[in-house]
Order: structure tokens, then sequence, then C-alpha cells
């Protein structure tokens, strides 16, 4: 017998979708599969969940939620031999999306069904887990509008991006030191990426993968409203380097030093969070996640 553990999060996306195991069972025979139902019901306890789904040794242990649930479950899953299954019911699904899972909830669940893996890059920030994407700066301050819409749409997410262009001008100085040889005052974004894809199919770093052993940076300086919005083409278009004042190049490792203020406030795979600290290390852990395909 397969042992199935699938753990949800109810108001993911939409918050219209339910997970049973009558429904399941449908995909699922009974005869080869045994199915558990876990839901989620603050932020942080998807990952108390797939500990517990680890421990009573569960075969699979599938995420079903958007990119905040599943780098929850992914997280717990990290270095060890359980595959990470994912049913992508969340707004941006940017790690469905580069690992071309469909949205479909009976294509993606064959997907689970069929097995087939595949080891994936985790990156890191202070020791705690990301799986598409971190950033600082003005992708962080989108991501504190987004949440407090209390909605997921690509209208809010528009909406939030806009806000947060206002709010860009009157924030309080900030000077970053990149590996000690780049200073960079109030920078305009630093945003680093294990993945192709942000969510809502847009991208900074188009040409990342999750296999290379490499994160892709992107570092925007200060720049006025006029280039915020060539910049934004730019993004469309997935071609961010188009705009001379953007540095991209690829890395391993990197650290960042705040030399004004007491943390970091960043986005990680799409959720807001402040780091309390001075100084962020992020780097890359090559192949030690396995996830279904």
């Amino acid at each position: 017998m397969i042992d199935i553990h699938f753990i949800v999060n109810p108001i993911a996306g939409s918050g219209d979708h339910s997970f049973s195991e009558t429904f399941l069972q449908d995909y699922f025979e009974e005869e080869r599969y045994n199915i558990t139902i876990k839901s989620s019901g603050h932020k942080g306890h998807a990952i108390d969940l797939t500990k517990e789904s680890i421990h009573q040794q569960a075969d699979i242990i599938v995420a079903c939620g958007g990119d905040g649930t599943i780098n929850e479950v992914a997280s717990a899953l990290v270095g060890t031999t359980i595959p990470l299954g994912i049913v992508p019911v969340g707004s941006g699904n940017g790690l469905a999306c580069n690992l071309n899972i469909p949205k479909n909830l009976k294509k993606a669940l064959y997907v689970i069904k069929n097995n087939q893996r595949r080891a994936i890059d985790v990156g890191s920030v202070n020791k705690r887990y990301f799986f598409s994407n971190t950033g600082f700066g003005f992708t962080a301050n989108v991501i504190g509008n987004y949440e407090a819409s209390q909605e997921r749409t690509l209208l809010c997410y528009m909406k939030a991006t806009l806000k947060s262009f206002q709010y860009y001008f009157k924030k309080e100085e900030t000077v970053i030191s990149i590996n000690d040889d780049l200073e960079v005052v109030n920078p305009f974004l630093v945003f680093i990426s294990n993945s192709n894809v942000m969510g809502y199919n847009m991208s900074l770093t188009p040409k990342a993968s999750l296999t290379d052993g490499l994160l892709d940076v992107v570092i925007v300086p200060q720049i006025g409203r006029l280039r915020m919005l060539l910049f934004g083409f730019c993004v469309l278009i997935k071609r961010p380097e188009l705009l001379k004042d953007v540095k991209c190049y690829q890395t391993s490792h990197i650290k960042l030093f705040r030399k004004k203020g007491s943390f970091f406030e960043s986005q990680i795979d799409g959720e807001l969070s402040q780091i309390d600290t001075v100084e962020l290390s992020v780097s890359i852990e090559e192949k030690s996640l396995t996830v279904l395909v």
C-alpha cells in the first residue's frame, strides 16, 4: 500500500475547493492507496502537519495550496527521501508553473499518481528555505500590500504594485552592502531566485533553473518613476536586463548587510517576512528536495 498524505490549505486561492477521502478515492484506488487528509488552520501549521506525516511514515506528502503552503510543506521535506506532490490551488502558483504542474485538479492528481520524481535545488536565507524566490525592497512591499488586501487575484496584485510605486519615494533610507564589494543606497529591489516564474506567469529571472546549482540575482538601484515604469514593462516582456541600471548575475551564495535599520523586510515565496538581523546569508542547497512532476 502507498500512504499519501494531503496537507490542505482550505482558504488558498478562491477558497472554494474541497478535498475528501471519497473524492480522492476516485483517483487513488482503495486497494492500492491509503489516503490521509490534514487541513492547516494558521500560518506555519502546515510545517507541523508535515513533520507529523513524516513521523507517520507517509510515502508521499502533497501540498494543496499556494506558494506559501508549498513552502511550509516542502521546508519540512528538505533532505528527506519523501517526495513532495503539489496541487496548485493558490493564486500565484509560481513553483508549480515552473515545474509544469497543471492547475487543473484532475491533471495535478494524475501527476501525483504517476509518481515521476525529480530532485531540485533549494534556496536558503539565514537557514529559512525558499523554493521560488526571495526579495527585498519593492518586491517585499508589493507582497505586504497584497497581503493587506486579503484578496488573492491578479487585479489585487496589480493594485498592490501601484500602491508600492507610490510608497517607494516615502520610505526611510537604507544602505545595503552586497558581498562587501557593492554598496546600494535605497535599492529599488534586490531579488534572488531559484525559479524562472514569480507567480501569475511573471518573471524577473526567465533563465533561472531549479537544477543548475545557482541562484539568479537581480539588483535594481534607486531609480525615478519613469524608469520604474520602464522596468515594469521589461518585466512584462521577461527582459529585465534591458534596463541598463539593472545588474543580473548568477551565484551560489550572496551576503547582504543593512547599514541602517535593525531588520530586513522581505518576501519569501510570496509571503511577507520580517527578518530581525542586519546580515543575511543566502545560498543554494543542490538537489535537496524531491518533487513529483
